[in-house]
């Protein structure tokens, strides 16, 4: 009944619902939506809008509404799919009635006027205690900026808050009472509950219990452990120091090293010396160092190197007094009890006590990230706890190895569902877990607020259930903190009831600029924000990134920011007003150089980063300047892509035999230690002796270059089945090239076996050769052709069965079958366990999976890395190296050579065969190597044929053009972003001055009335870029 009150209420005017947790408060919010249904029912432009402050927030409660009323809800959070622009905006809210989203949405949508107050009917806030009118939260600075009583049709406005006060640490009566005035005043609410008696009666309230614990003393061998561990960092910062030259980077990294150890310091003196070593493996877990897991080219990467020598330190130093049986997979608490602290111990008798109830299900809340993890290793592993079935929840921004979304989703799942009983998680599980039959809530680490306190308690919801809390024994910090949180509670009901002072927080003072024309806006809150994703639109590289520099100066006003932008912006610097602390010295700066911006037509007028303002819609296309991309940069026009004449198909059909002509592809590697495949391009008519005389250099990774030309050696005559294979085996491995996910599954189609496959905009077959024995005679080599084709991958798999028959000592078993060993040697496969394609080099006979490796075997590596037991460790390991990844090769890459100079040995790793399928038989190293030359290598040859057909249109208009090289053309038709080593930039002068001399020389001769300022506007205006693209557009020459 007094859900249906407060909702009554909520009717006649704006106010805060404040009851504990699981008394229903999302409820009453879903009948106030459903009685102001007819308010928001499309379609009427107005919705509700719902807010909550976290993304499993946002999907939890959009899914509650979805399941109990009829309205269309929609979720919106950052990195989901959030419109951007005010079109995309427009169709949501005439499509959608009920929209839930995180406040930093809402807020970002009002300033750039996506969405109006005056549009939504009603306005919800969940958790709404973040609303502070002292602190910049979006809940605050959404009320502050855009709500007021003076509004012609104002929302109606709905909190939900299991406590009404915020701030760490206890609190006296008058901050209780300020804070509840001050979410009254600045949500234009009245805070409303319901009687305890009545609470009482259909709700469970658990039971509080306090243990103590002592804390860890710093005894002889402790202190020896901090030692090691100082000296194993002062030992990682030196690699650090040695393998980096950038000092901002060194620097970032030198910090990520600091909170390493001091995460592993606090584990030592919270857990005791097995914790911290747990700590440490799980971090070492975390970072992705395994070579098995790491691209060729991060092979050589010194500067992740630090962080591994300091946890491989850490492990050594932490397990060198720890008896041998603890270091199994999992241990008996009789042998790891010296080596815990008091405090787990604790914890572990407590979860010992509860073990055997029927339906248990515990949380325990740490404030660490790390001490999660570390916790939830030691109870996974610990006998005598095996009906605790563990996992940790921490944020998303967790550390080397964020938690996803849908991990986080999946862990509260099975705790709903019993899979999992025991949760250890950090405050991301105190807000909104709609978890209903948690009986058991344990504080490992002390609640920060009060509301921190009662939510943590609230997920204990099943009669009888048990609210533990840990406290360092002597600590009487401590224990005073505990009475003022449970003091508190009965503060906030009584100042509820009975207001004893009117007084309020003082506001944060706030400066705000606003767009008269749209109403766009942006304040002193949000500024430097937006600042910084103007630099972010910025055109950058890989050398260069724009971002703003601030510098303060001392005034004897106050403190100054300057702003110094990058040098692609539309200004330098700019210095903001004095103020009394370094961030709102910079706020304001940041203000100042927003205004600045949209004066000098940076932002457009809804303070959006782009060129799209009022200045500028002369240049956009359709008059809609805010269609963008995801960064809302402008979209480039594309135009129509050249294909060289002589590379179209012809009339002929496939039917016929087919002359085409023979062109050797050479190769050669500088320095000359790799093994490269011999392939030929055939094409039906000849290319031009400039295109024959093609000479590229392929610049690799660290420095390695290969030359590639062609020579033209006659022409070969194709019948209907070598057609046929031709292509098959051109679609292969451009597949492999281009989308290799195909080769994932079991199956993979050819569509060159189809008959009604034509040619189409292009043809050309690239294909490998062999060179015969004797003499200089090449020839296709249709036998690998073949038995690349004859692959298992591309044979229809309900007509295999197995691959054949064969002795054990000519064999592997590979996940997919068993194969020869002859066929696994030069082939292509997939290891789904790291979802990476390799190439086979050898077979490895003198290597199993019991062989040594990292200090333990291949097995155990792969046992305790992927959490797989292998079945056949007694079979050789593949030697194998991982497919490359297409680049572009025609881009300068000496400068990124290291001082180590040219790699020469080829990175491969070991392979079990059983965890690989096969994919393709025939498909060698050298070939692949190849593969990856031959996408550049035609580029190039594609744009010099482009160049060539040009110089033929102009020598047709005038002789003199058989003078100019095709590759002279190449260059002035090659823009600096394609990155080919080749620019028009160098042209681009003396074609400026030329065509302002022969324009000047043509009106002097022309128009001999005008005087020098008509004839130089005369000449400005034919000169002119937007000009002389019309013009290009009506020759069509805008092709590329």
């Amino acid at each position: 009944r007094y859900q249906l009150d407060l909702c009554k209420r909520a009717l006649e005017e704006n106010i805060i619902v404040y009851l504990g947790t699981g008394c229903g408060k999302t409820h009453i919010a879903v009948l106030l939506i459903y009685e102001l249904g007819h308010l928001i029912r499309k379609p009427r432009r107005d919705v509700c809008i719902f807010l909550a402050p976290t993304v499993p927030l946002v999907l939890q409660q959009a899914t509650v509404i979805a399941n109990s009323t009829n309205f269309r809800v929609q979720s919106y959070y950052g990195d989901g799919k959030t419109p951007r622009d005010h079109e995309n905006w427009e169709t949501e809210m005439a499509e959608s009635e009920v929209l839930v989203m995180t406040p930093q949405i809402l807020l970002h949508s009002l300033q750039h006027c996506f969405i109006k107050m005056d549009s939504i009917a009603l306005l919800i806030f969940d958790e709404c205690h973040h609303a502070q009118v002292h602190k910049r939260h979006p809940y605050a600075q959404i009320m502050k900026e855009f709500y007021n009583n003076d509004m012609v049709k104002p929302p109606r406005i709905f909190g939900m808050t299991a406590s009404p006060v915020m701030g760490k640490g206890g609190s006296n009566k008058l901050n209780y009472t300020k804070c509840i005035n001050s979410l009254e005043e600045l949500l234009h609410a009245k805070v409303c509950s319901v009687d305890n008696a009545e609470l009482e009666s259909v709700l469970a309230f658990p039971d509080m219990e306090v243990h103590t614990y002592v804390p860890l003393s710093q005894s002889n061998l402790t202190v020896t452990y901090n030692k090691e561990l100082d000296r194993s960092k002062l030992e990682s910062e030196r690699i650090l120091r040695e393998s980096l030259y950038d000092f901002k980077d060194s620097q970032k990294k030198l910090k990520s090293l600091g909170r390493l150890h001091g995460n592993l310091v606090f584990c030592l003196q919270e857990l005791g010396s097995f914790g911290a070593l747990q700590a440490a493996k799980a971090f070492l877990l975390s970072f992705d160092g395994d070579v098995l897991d790491r691209k060729e080219s991060d092979m050589n990467d010194n500067s992740t190197r630090f962080k591994h020598h300091y946890l491989n330190k850490a492990i050594s130093v932490l397990s060198s007094n720890i008896l041998d049986g603890t270091h199994d997979d999992s241990f008996n608490l009789e042998m790891v009890e010296p080596f815990f602290s008091n405090k787990i111990m604790v914890l572990i008798n407590i979860l010992s006590r509860y073990r055997l109830e029927e339906n248990m299900k515990c949380i325990v809340f740490v404030k660490r990230i790390t001490v999660a993890r570390a916790i939830a290793h030691i109870l996974q592993n610990l006998k005598g706890l095996d009906l605790w079935k563990c996992e940790f929840l921490v944020g998303r921004h967790s550390g080397p190895k964020n938690m996803s979304r849908q991990k986080m989703d999946a862990i509260v799942e099975n705790f709903s569902s019993g899979e999992v009983n025991l949760l250890i998680a950090t405050s991301v599980g105190e807000e909104g877990l709609d978890i209903q039959t948690c009986c058991l809530v344990v504080r490992f680490d002390l609640p920060e607020t009060v509301a921190s306190f009662i939510q943590s308690r609230g997920r204990a919801r099943m009669t009888n259930s048990k609210y533990v809390v840990l406290l360092e024994r002597g600590n009487h910090s401590e224990e005073k903190l505990l009475n003022d949180y449970i003091d508190g509670e009965g503060i906030m009901n009584g100042e509820i009831d009975l207001r004893t002072s009117n007084d309020v927080f003082d506001h944060l003072e706030e400066k705000s600029y606003q767009v008269e024309k749209t109403g766009a806006s942006i304040s002193t809150a949000c500024s430097v924000s937006l600042l910084h994703r103007y630099c972010y639109n910025l055109p950058k590289d890989m050398f260069f990134n724009p971002s703003p520099a601030f510098i303060y100066i001392d005034d004897t006003e106050g403190i100054i920011c300057r702003v110094i932008l990058p040098p692609n912006a539309a200004f330098r610097q700019v210095d903001g007003q004095p103020c009394q602390s370094n961030d709102e010295a910079k706020r304001d700066a940041c203000l100042e150089a927003l205004v600045k911006l949209y004066e000098l037509g940076a932002l457009t007028d809804f303070l959006l980063p782009g060129s799209g303002s009022r200045k500028n819609k002369a240049s956009t296309t359709n008059g809609s300047a805010s269609n963008s991309h995801d960064d809302e940069s402008l979209r480039e026009e594309l135009h129509e892509m050249l294909i060289p004449t002589i590379l179209k198909p012809s009339t002929c059909k496939l039917d016929c035999p087919l002359n085409l002509h023979f062109y050797y592809i050479q190769f050669f590697p500088i320095p000359a230690d790799r093994h490269y495949r011999i392939f030929g391009l055939f094409v039906i008519n000849p290319l031009p002796m400039e295109a024959e005389k093609l000479e590229v250099d392929l610049h690799l990774a660290r420095g390695r270059i290969v030359k590639a030309g062609m020579k033209h050696l006659g022409t070969i005559s194709f019948d209907e089945e070598q057609m046929m294979l031709a292509r098959n085996f051109q679609e292969m491995f451009l597949k492999v090239l281009l989308d290799r996910s195909e080769f994932t599954v079991s199956h993979v189609m050819l569509l060159g076996n189809s008959e009604t496959l034509q040619f189409n905009s292009t043809f050309y077959l690239l294909l490998p050769i062999k060179q015969e024995l004797y003499g200089d005679i090449f020839m296709i080599d249709w036998p690998t052709v073949k038995r690349c084709l004859s692959s298992p991958v591309f044979k229809d798999p309900t007509g295999v069965s197995a691959h054949g028959s064969y002795l054990p000592d000519e064999s592997l078993r590979l996940l997919d079958n068993m194969y020869s060993k002859t066929d696994v040697v030069g082939s292509l496969i997939f290891a789904p366990h790291i979802k990476t394609f390799f190439v086979i080099h050898v077979i490895l006979n003198e290597l199993n999976a019991r062989s040594e490796y990292d200090g333990a075997t291949y097995e155990d590596h792969y046992k305790e890395r992927f959490g797989i037991k292998l079945s056949h460790p007694e079979q050789p390991l593949l030697h194998a190296k991982q497919l490359f990844n297409l680049h572009n090769l025609l881009h300068d890459r000496l400068r990124e050579t290291t001082e180590g100079g040219r790699e020469l040995m080829e990175h491969f790793v070991e392979l079990p065969p059983e965890l690989c399928s096969l994919k393709i038989i025939g498909f060698s190293k050298d070939m692949c190597s190849s593969l990856s030359l031959l996408p550049s290598l035609m580029c190039r040859l594609e744009n010099l044929l482009v160049a060539i057909e040009l110089k033929d249109v102009m020598l047709s208009s005038f002789s003199e053009a058989s003078q100019i090289s095709a590759s002279g053309i190449l260059e002035a038709l090659t823009t600096e972003r394609c990155l080919e080593r080749i620019s028009l930039e160098r042209f681009e002068v003396l074609g400026d001055a030329f065509l302002k001399y022969v324009v000047g020389r043509h009106n002097f001769l022309t128009y001999e009335g005008l005087d020098e300022g008509q004839l130089t506007s005369r000449r400005s205006a034919i000169v002119n870029n937007s000009h002389l693209y019309e013009l290009s557009i009506k020759r069509n020459l805008q092709v590329r």
